[in-house]
């Protein structure tokens, strides 16, 4: 009596696998039916499950069916055609289309044995199917990246949960009339306006740009401060995307003519609510909405967390430790000013003490402090809120930017007098910092008497910690760079971006740099003979200042973040 071959009793890639030496018999017949009963392709369900790696079952797909093996990795996922099948279909039968040759549809598989799949999406599409095998974990992130990206479909959103938030004005106005303004046609695009904030929030996003143009839309994320294209909604409901995020903000929808300010409050559930920060500008071919995303989060963030050097860390304790005084910190927009400024309100924020702060418009709200919007229009200032501020009995004042005289000489006039006061200046760096006070026209005296540190700060994109790699940078240039020979001596290790799906293009997050310097005595003597941004430079190096170019190298050394990245945010 012929015994049964237990392996002929197995299907086409089952069988495969275990002739290669990648399956066991056994493991093979076990995943063949948890894969039927769960009614799923084996290939994925063996990939999903860990017991072959995702190139070794696709080879031996492709040579068990004769289907040609493709790299997904060389085609710009920008170059695939988008809009020819249904998310529901690429979903369900796990295709991606590929390329699109005349009347022909290559579509990107893991299973070529779904035939039905090809055919379905043949009928629905009009066009002839035909099958290129890829890797199964290629074309999982392929599939969820075309779709997020592509993402303009107003019919395909069916989550419940994106009609039900509760959003509303950054302000106690009732809210109840909000959605009057609103056709009843338009509710795909509430649900996917109500999308692309959800999207921002849980991807890190900071600031959020609806941009119209003469024949497409475009809706960027600003992400670790760079922007990225997330979607492409169709023109022709420019008007009506602005439409909803103005009545969501509470400004004027038939205005269009001059920018409006407003504020927008996501609820998203009993203990967790999101600001957004809108502003909109009139463009050539329609309104520009950006909003900024409002993390109160940052105000609990410790001194750990913002990227100083022991040294550097030190001197920012020791300024706010003092009673009285001025703390400036200085950085173009978006160098995380207001991130440093509210750590050491945070530091500071005790029942003993009374801090004020006044901001255009308020970011992070904190209680315990007495917060104040200005209000140019109805003639709040910085001058008039500090003003206030000084008869209401304060311990420690936070200006948000000092832009004018009136301004500088009341802060001054405060550190002067026993309160500690925190602000922003716009310089490039700290030394200079001292000089464009001067210039605003405020006596030397004031600036050695009242000014106890200057912090200039930029922020750099962190490497991502699963996918970063060592750079070989020759010893020339990491000399041409700015370490020293002694370092390069002991050895300097570069790393640098490589991208993997859990980060941005080789980055996930970002750190602070920083130019530290704190007013010495030697320094006010300088300041008071009207010295110059070079002279006090040169004095703040002979004291130890580490510039920014100098802490941002220290961060490349310490693996942090990469030379390219430093080259971009410090290079002169």
């Amino acid at each position: 009596m012929a015994t049964t071959n237990p392996i002929a009793q197995l299907g086409g890639l089952a069988r495969r696998l275990v002739q290669d030496g990648l399956l066991s018999e056994e493991d093979a017949g076990i995943a063949s039916q948890e894969a039927n009963e769960n009614k799923r392709p084996l290939i994925t369900h063996l990939v999903h499950a860990g017991l072959v790696g995702s190139r070794e079952a696709a080879v031996a797909a492709s040579q068990e069916y004769g289907v040609p093996l493709f790299d997904l990795d060389v085609i710009d996922p920008a170059n695939m055609p988008a809009g020819l099948v249904e998310e529901k279909l690429v979903r369900k039968h796990h295709a991606l289309p590929l390329i699109k040759r005349g009347n022909r549809l290559f579509l990107a598989v893991s299973d070529p044995t779904n035939h039905q799949g090809l055919d379905e999406i043949k009928f629905h599409t009009g066009l002839t199917t035909d099958a290129v095998l890829v890797e199964e974990n290629k074309l999982a992130a392929a599939i969820d990246h075309a779709l997020d990206v592509e993402d303009t479909s107003m019919s395909e959103l069916l989550d419940e949960d994106l009609e039900n938030l509760d959003i509303g004005a950054g302000d106690e106005e009732d809210n109840k009339e909000k959605e009057s303004n609103l056709d009843v046609d338009d509710a795909p695009v509430v649900r996917y306006v109500n999308k692309i904030l959800l999207d921002a929030i849980n991807s890190g996003t900071s600031d959020i740009h609806f941009e119209p143009y003469e024949r497409s839309y475009r809706v960027r994320f600003r992400q670790d401060g760079m922007l990225h294209e997330r979607a492409n909604p169709p023109i022709n409901i420019a008007a009506r995307l602005a439409a909803r995020l103005k009545v969501m903000a509470r400004m004027n929808i038939a205005e269009r003519r001059v920018p409006q300010d407003g504020r927008i409050k996501m609820n998203l559930s009993r203990n967790r609510s999101i600001d957004f920060r809108v502003n909109t500008c009139p463009t050539l071919y329609g309104e520009k909405v950006v909003l900024r995303i409002l993390d109160s989060s940052a105000a609990t963030l410790g001194v750990e967390s913002l990227g100083f050097d022991s040294r550097q860390k030190e001197h920012f304790l020791d300024a706010v430790a003092k009673p009285y005084g001025m703390i400036l910190v200085t950085g173009p927009t978006g160098s995380g000013k207001t991130v440093t400024l509210y750590t050491a309100l945070n530091l500071l924020n005790e029942s003993e003490v009374n801090i004020s702060t006044a901001e255009d418009p308020v970011e992070i709200q904190v209680a315990g402090i007495n917060q104040v919007n200005v209000n140019p229009k109805t003639g709040l200032t910085f001058a008039e809120a500090l003003r206030a501020f000084l008869r209401q009995d304060p311990d420690i004042v936070m200006v948000g930017e000092i832009r004018d005289l009136e301004t500088a000489e009341i802060a001054v006039k405060a550190a002067q007098t026993g309160h500690l006061v925190l602000s922003t200046l716009h310089t490039n760096d700290a030394p200079q910092t001292l000089t464009r006070l001067a210039n605003m026209g405020i006596p030397a005296f004031n600036i050695a008497s009242s000014v106890n540190l200057i912090l200039a700060q930029r922020l750099a994109r962190r490497l991502c910690e699963h996918c970063k790699t060592l750079d070989d940078v020759p010893h020339d240039t990491l000399r041409e760079e700015g370490f020293s020979d002694e370092e390069i001596r002991q050895g300097v290790t570069v790393y640098k971006p490589v991208g993997c799906d859990k980060c941005t293009k080789g980055y996930k997050g970002r750190v602070g740099i920083f130019e530290v310097m704190p007013v010495s005595d030697a320094m006010g003597k300088l300041i008071m003979e009207n010295g110059n941004a070079i002279q006090i430079r040169d004095l703040a190096k002979s004291e130890g200042l580490q510039d920014l170019r100098a802490s941002g190298l220290a961060k490349v050394k310490q693996g942090i973040t990469s030379l390219e990245e430093i080259n971009r945010v410090t290079k002169d």
